[in-house]
């Protein structure tokens, strides 16, 4: 359960971060690349805290 939450924790700081990033920088391609990354970093934490077991 604590992994779970720490890893929500974990990122929603990053999303705070790279969301001040972007606002303060305002360029079209960081923000797509900021996007991008947002979204690998969604599956992954999904992935992590949904407690599966990885095959093989």
């Amino acid at each position: 359960m604590m992994n779970r939450v720490l890893a929500w924790a974990a990122f929603a700081v990053f999303c705070a971060f790279l969301g001040i990033l972007v606002t303060k920088v305002q360029r079209l391609d960081l923000t797509i690349i900021v996007g991008l990354t947002v979204l690998l970093a969604l599956w992954d934490t999904v992935r992590a805290t949904r407690g599966d077991k990885p095959k093989g």
